[in-house]
């Protein structure tokens, strides 16, 4: 009895001491207004001068239009392809989406390997006592307010931009002024503009205005980029106005203003961003098969030739890297990045094999490609480091364009660096031809991958987890192949990486970096969870094979494997007295083999890693065969 009443009491004193949710006119009111397609940053600036404009990614490449309206309203999203079957056509229909549909959509969610629960946006505000509807013309956007059942509340008798707690409604851009007008001043009102997808260019134009947000344009740590954001974004930002904590489920971060000049430079990063994907096949693509062509038909021509065009050729390919790098920063059209890439990486190559010829002999390729390589992986360092843009929007960069990564090096650069690593350090110590060039690459590497590791893999910079397997794998390797400790080899190989991913989560959660690896990993909640991390990784790494079945570049990835296997002894000829070369090239091949299996991205490191071993494979048979007519 007194145990009950004891209880009684402590339950009224909670009550009486717990914070009544906010009225409905104390509340922010957010009115999200969804404008038509192929309305721009310059249109919404010009509509609303206060606003924060930006540019925003609709999904993880190409997706509908409601599956976007899905990933804003629960902050989280995925590929089609590891969905079990395409999204249904969606509609609202009155005050609910059709049963049939939303129950589709919910059994495509609880069988999608991550935490997706469509109607997480309206679920949390409804908890917390704060109201969301859309207005009855609202469309489909109104998906973006339908709670866990699918329902949508509708919001009939206010004005827009006037209603309580948070509004979906479509409206034009003339419309936008009187939205903005009905801000209340000194309240955390927002309001919300994105352009309906699906985009007529590859980004949707997007704006917040409100306390907060006056002037500047938008980012969000889900970015890192002033004037891009995620749909993802949008659940956070709005429950972050309401002070209510986002649920463990939502991927997105709250977006916030910076300054950095306004439309003009958001109008600015969208072209360049849309540029990445449709620049890459002509800058790099069609130019390495220029190069190819030109190499052999100049080698058929003069034979002489074809060593001097080889050691180029690799040379050229070091220096890729850098001269992207430098394109990012002055933002060129596209034939002068052709010809940046075309016709100025062969030419550095040549000269720097022909500076260095009278100090090195015919060591003078390795020279020349460590130097090449060496300015390409600390430029991309520095750039990643100081939390430069120029990284992201690199041709060989992450792409964020798609969706699919905003920042650090992304799989291509790590593909390219991990194979480069190895080889840069043993062209460099054959170059330099220590007393015990076994020890002097084993030292070396081991500093060098050290130092790369904490350039490119922590959250903080780079957040390229597989930057912290690929690269020590192919440090392990450099070792064993230089050092040859026996008993040792495997457990060099195997805990190598393992260690230095245990040192980046320790540096990721003490500095706290935010980055892929304790987000999506670290933070999952169970071995559930965990598990569906490498489910997304190992069914996107399979099915990344078959996107490139058609690619010449995949097809000659595939020969030059089988070539080198069956001619492995007379490639490894080639690097007779140069073991640190050979040591260089076994770590570029592990890291290459490590990178595939670990990477969602499988198809595409084995190609970028394959590369680079041939490149540097010709660049030592053009040093041997010198050697051999005694030139050096």
């Amino acid at each position: 009895m007194y145990v009950r009443s004891a209880m009684a009491a402590m339950l009224a004193l909670a009550l009486l001491w717990s914070p009544a949710p906010a009225a409905a006119g104390d509340q922010p009111r957010i009115t999200i207004a969804m404008l038509p397609p192929g309305t721009d940053v310059a249109r919404i600036s010009a509509a609303v001068p206060t606003i924060a404009p930006g540019v925003m990614s609709a999904g993880l490449g190409r997706v509908p239009a409601a599956q976007t309206y899905l990933d804003i309203g629960q902050g989280n999203r995925l590929f089609g392809s590891l969905y079990p079957e395409p999204l249904p056509p969606l509609y609202v229909t009155g005050s609910r989406v059709p049963p049939r549909l939303w129950s589709r959509v919910l059994e495509r969610a609880a069988d999608a390997p991550a935490e997706i629960e469509p109607g997480l946006l309206a679920a949390t505000l409804e908890e917390a006592g704060v109201g969301i509807a859309a207005r009855p013309l609202a469309g489909s956007p109104a998906l973006i307010a339908a709670d866990r059942g699918g329902h949508v509340d509708r919001a009939r008798s206010c004005e827009p931009g006037s209603c309580p707690g948070v509004t979906v409604l479509s409206a034009g851009p003339e419309e936008l002024g009187s939205l903005a007008d009905r801000l209340r001043p000194g309240s955390d009102d927002l309001l919300i503009v994105v352009e309906r997808p699906p985009p007529v260019r590859d980004l949707l134009a997007v704006g917040i205005a409100g306390a907060g947000f006056e002037g500047g344009t938008l980012t969000s740590d889900s970015t890192r980029m002033a004037g891009y954001v995620a749909a993802t974004d949008l659940l956070p930002t709005i429950l972050d106005r309401y002070g209510i904590p986002a649920p463990d489920a939502v991927d997105g971060r709250p977006i916030t203003a910076v300054a950095d000049g306004g439309a003009a430079a958001v109008a600015a990063r969208e072209e360049r961003l849309g540029e990445v994907a449709g620049r890459r096949w002509e800058v790099l693509g069609v130019n390495l098969m220029i190069w190819v062509g030109a190499g052999l038909l100049l080698a058929a021509w003069r034979r002489r030739l074809a060593g001097g065009l080889l050691a180029t050729l690799a040379t050229a390919m070091a220096l890729v890297p850098a001269i992207l790098l430098l394109a990012a920063a002055l933002e060129p059209d596209e034939l002068v990045e052709r010809v940046m890439v075309g016709v100025g990486a062969p030419l550095l190559g040549a000269l720097a094999v022909l500076a260095l010829r009278p100090r090195l002999g015919r060591r003078a390729p390795y020279g020349a490609f460590a130097a090449a390589a060496a300015i390409s992986i600390v430029a991309t360092a520095i750039d990643v480091v100081a939390g430069s843009p120029f990284t992201p929007l690199s041709l060989l960069g992450p792409n964020p364009g798609l969706g699919v990564r905003f920042f650090g090096i992304g799989n291509e650069l790590e593909a390219a660096i991990a194979a480069m690593l190895p080889l840069a350090v043993g062209a460099g110590v054959t170059a330099a031809r220590p007393a015990d060039p076994g020890r002097a690459v084993a030292v070396a590497t081991a500093v060098v991958t050290v130092a790369a590791v904490l350039a490119f893999a922590p959250g903080r910079f780079g957040a390229d987890v597989g930057a912290a397997i690929t690269f020590p794998a192919g440090a392990a390797a450099v070792i064993v192949v230089a050092l040859r400790p026996a008993r040792r080899r495997a457990a060099l190989v195997i805990a190598a990486p393992i260690l230095a991913l245990v040192a980046l989560v320790l540096f990721d959660l003490a500095v706290p970096g935010d980055s892929h690896l304790t987000r999506s990993v670290l933070s999952a909640g169970g071995l559930d969870e965990l598990g569906d991390v490498f489910d997304r990784r190992i069914t996107l790494a399979a099915r990344s094979f078959p996107r490139y079945i058609d690619s010449p570049f995949f097809i000659a990835t595939l020969v030059a494997i089988a070539v080198a296997i069956g001619f492995r002894r007379v490639i490894v000829g080639w690097f007779r007295d140069r073991p640190a070369a050979l040591a260089g090239t076994a770590g570029a091949i592990v890291a290459t083999v490590v990178g595939t299996l670990a990477n969602d991205s499988a198809a595409l490191l084995l190609m970028v890693g394959t590369g680079y071993v041939a490149a540097f494979c010709g660049l030592a048979w053009a040093s041997r065969a010198a050697a051999c007519r005694g030139n050096g």
